[in-house]
Protein backbone atom coordinates (compact mmCIF):
# COMPACT_ATOMS: atom_id res chain seq x y z
CA UNK A 1 0.00 0.00 0.00
CA UNK A 2 2.59 1.96 0.73
CA UNK A 3 3.99 1.99 -2.86
CA UNK A 4 0.76 1.94 -4.36
CA UNK A 5 -0.20 5.17 -2.49
CA UNK A 6 -3.94 5.00 -2.67
CA UNK A 7 -5.98 8.41 -1.75
CA UNK A 8 -8.48 6.30 -0.63
CA UNK A 9 -8.92 2.96 1.21
CA UNK A 10 -13.13 1.14 0.82
CA UNK A 11 -14.13 -1.23 2.76
CA UNK A 12 -17.10 -2.97 1.51
CA UNK A 13 -19.11 -5.50 3.83
CA UNK A 14 -18.15 -3.67 7.16
CA UNK A 15 -21.41 -5.32 8.72
CA UNK A 16 -19.32 -8.34 8.25
CA UNK A 17 -17.38 -7.54 11.71
CA UNK A 18 -20.16 -9.04 13.43
CA UNK A 19 -20.07 -12.14 12.44
CA UNK A 20 -16.64 -12.47 14.25
CA UNK A 21 -15.71 -13.21 18.05
CA UNK A 22 -15.55 -9.90 20.12
CA UNK A 23 -11.86 -10.38 20.26
CA UNK A 24 -11.92 -11.22 16.04
CA UNK A 25 -13.89 -7.76 16.13
CA UNK A 26 -11.18 -5.75 18.09
CA UNK A 27 -8.48 -7.53 15.59
CA UNK A 28 -10.59 -6.07 12.62
CA UNK A 29 -10.97 -2.72 14.18
CA UNK A 30 -8.00 -2.31 14.86
CA UNK A 31 -6.03 -3.29 12.00
CA UNK A 32 -8.48 -0.58 10.39
CA UNK A 33 -6.77 2.28 12.89
CA UNK A 34 -3.38 0.87 12.02
CA UNK A 35 -4.24 1.45 8.15
CA UNK A 36 -5.90 4.95 8.71
CA UNK A 37 -2.67 6.25 10.62
CA UNK A 38 0.22 4.23 8.79
CA UNK A 39 -0.72 4.83 5.67
CA UNK A 40 -2.20 8.42 6.31
CA UNK A 41 -5.18 7.94 4.38
CA UNK A 42 -9.28 7.96 4.60
CA UNK A 43 -11.50 4.95 5.38
CA UNK A 44 -14.81 4.60 3.54
CA UNK A 45 -16.71 1.59 5.54
CA UNK A 46 -19.48 0.38 3.21
CA UNK A 47 -22.35 -1.84 4.43
CA UNK A 48 -25.92 -2.45 5.37
CA UNK A 49 -27.40 -0.84 8.18
CA UNK A 50 -25.81 -3.63 10.65
CA UNK A 51 -22.14 -1.88 9.81
CA UNK A 52 -23.69 0.87 12.26
CA UNK A 53 -23.53 -1.22 15.40
CA UNK A 54 -20.07 -3.06 14.09
CA UNK A 55 -18.13 0.72 14.02
CA UNK A 56 -19.10 1.97 17.40
CA UNK A 57 -17.90 -0.27 19.48
CA UNK A 58 -14.40 0.95 19.34
CA UNK A 59 -14.41 4.83 20.53
CA UNK A 60 -11.53 5.76 18.42
CA UNK A 61 -13.04 4.09 15.38
CA UNK A 62 -16.44 5.43 15.51
CA UNK A 63 -15.08 9.05 15.57
CA UNK A 64 -13.21 8.23 12.84
CA UNK A 65 -16.37 7.48 10.54
CA UNK A 66 -19.81 9.54 9.85
CA UNK A 67 -22.36 7.01 8.73
CA UNK A 68 -24.18 8.21 5.63
CA UNK A 69 -27.10 6.17 4.64
CA UNK A 70 -27.90 6.17 0.86
CA UNK A 71 -31.66 6.00 0.25
CA UNK A 72 -32.82 3.68 -2.23
CA UNK A 73 -32.73 4.81 -6.16
CA UNK A 74 -35.71 6.26 -7.92
CA UNK A 75 -36.44 5.41 -11.49
CA UNK A 76 -35.63 8.70 -12.20
CA UNK A 77 -32.86 10.32 -15.04
CA UNK A 78 -30.17 9.28 -11.90
CA UNK A 79 -30.96 5.76 -11.88
CA UNK A 80 -31.00 6.06 -16.11
CA UNK A 81 -27.20 7.35 -15.66
CA UNK A 82 -26.40 4.47 -13.17
CA UNK A 83 -28.02 1.62 -15.90
CA UNK A 84 -26.28 3.48 -18.85
CA UNK A 85 -22.60 3.15 -17.12
CA UNK A 86 -23.23 -0.41 -16.11
CA UNK A 87 -24.19 -1.09 -19.37
CA UNK A 88 -20.52 -0.38 -20.55
CA UNK A 89 -19.44 -2.45 -17.97
CA UNK A 90 -21.43 -5.79 -19.47
CA UNK A 91 -19.48 -8.28 -21.48
CA UNK A 92 -22.11 -8.38 -24.16
CA UNK A 93 -21.50 -8.04 -27.75
CA UNK A 94 -24.42 -5.99 -29.12
CA UNK A 95 -26.41 -2.89 -26.98
CA UNK A 96 -29.20 -3.53 -24.88
CA UNK A 97 -30.32 0.40 -24.15
CA UNK A 98 -30.88 -0.25 -20.60
CA UNK A 99 -31.84 3.68 -20.35
CA UNK A 100 -35.19 2.91 -22.15
CA UNK A 101 -37.63 3.88 -19.84
CA UNK A 102 -39.53 0.52 -20.33
CA UNK A 103 -35.99 -1.54 -19.05
CA UNK A 104 -35.98 1.30 -16.51
CA UNK A 105 -38.81 0.70 -14.98
CA UNK A 106 -38.67 -2.80 -15.05
CA UNK A 107 -35.31 -3.00 -13.64
CA UNK A 108 -36.16 -0.76 -10.60
CA UNK A 109 -39.24 -2.75 -9.98
CA UNK A 110 -37.36 -5.88 -9.71
CA UNK A 111 -34.53 -4.61 -7.43
CA UNK A 112 -36.49 -1.94 -5.39
CA UNK A 113 -34.05 0.68 -6.67
CA UNK A 114 -31.39 -1.18 -4.57
CA UNK A 115 -27.46 -1.21 -6.17
CA UNK A 116 -26.52 -4.32 -5.27
CA UNK A 117 -29.63 -5.62 -6.25
CA UNK A 118 -29.31 -4.02 -9.93
CA UNK A 119 -26.10 -5.13 -10.27
CA UNK A 120 -26.49 -8.86 -9.63
CA UNK A 121 -29.68 -9.05 -12.12
CA UNK A 122 -28.06 -7.24 -14.84
CA UNK A 123 -25.28 -10.01 -14.14
CA UNK A 124 -27.37 -12.77 -14.46
CA UNK A 125 -29.01 -11.12 -17.22
CA UNK A 126 -26.24 -10.72 -19.13
CA UNK A 127 -25.38 -14.01 -18.52
CA UNK A 128 -28.56 -15.69 -20.02
CA UNK A 129 -28.28 -13.55 -22.68
CA UNK A 130 -24.97 -14.65 -23.63
CA UNK A 131 -25.77 -18.36 -22.87
CA UNK A 132 -29.03 -17.93 -25.41
CA UNK A 133 -26.78 -15.80 -27.68
CA UNK A 134 -28.76 -13.31 -27.58
CA UNK A 135 -25.73 -10.73 -26.36
CA UNK A 136 -28.19 -8.71 -25.15
CA UNK A 137 -30.64 -7.98 -22.01
CA UNK A 138 -34.32 -6.96 -23.17
CA UNK A 139 -37.37 -7.44 -21.15
CA UNK A 140 -37.38 -11.03 -21.34
CA UNK A 141 -33.48 -11.37 -19.94
CA UNK A 142 -34.58 -9.45 -17.10
CA UNK A 143 -37.55 -12.13 -16.63
CA UNK A 144 -35.49 -14.99 -16.87
CA UNK A 145 -32.49 -13.60 -14.61
CA UNK A 146 -35.07 -12.27 -11.93
CA UNK A 147 -34.55 -15.31 -9.41
CA UNK A 148 -31.22 -17.12 -9.95
CA UNK A 149 -31.32 -20.35 -11.75
CA UNK A 150 -31.78 -23.40 -8.75
CA UNK A 151 -29.71 -26.72 -9.19
CA UNK A 152 -32.26 -28.96 -10.20
CA UNK A 153 -31.69 -32.57 -9.35
CA UNK A 154 -32.91 -35.22 -11.29
CA UNK A 155 -35.42 -37.96 -9.85
CA UNK A 156 -34.04 -40.99 -9.71
CA UNK A 157 -34.08 -43.90 -12.28
CA UNK A 158 -36.88 -46.47 -11.33
CA UNK A 159 -35.71 -49.80 -10.62
CA UNK A 160 -36.03 -52.05 -13.77
CA UNK A 161 -38.94 -54.16 -13.65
Amino acid sequence: MKVIKPRLLAIDEVHNLLSGTARQQRRSLNLLKFLANELRLPIVGLGTEDALFAVPSDAQISSRFEPLHLPRWQADEAFRQLLGALETTLPLRKPSNLVRKTLVNQIHTQTGGITGNVVRLLGRAAIHAILTGEEAIDDAMLAAARYPPRLRRSAPEPPPA
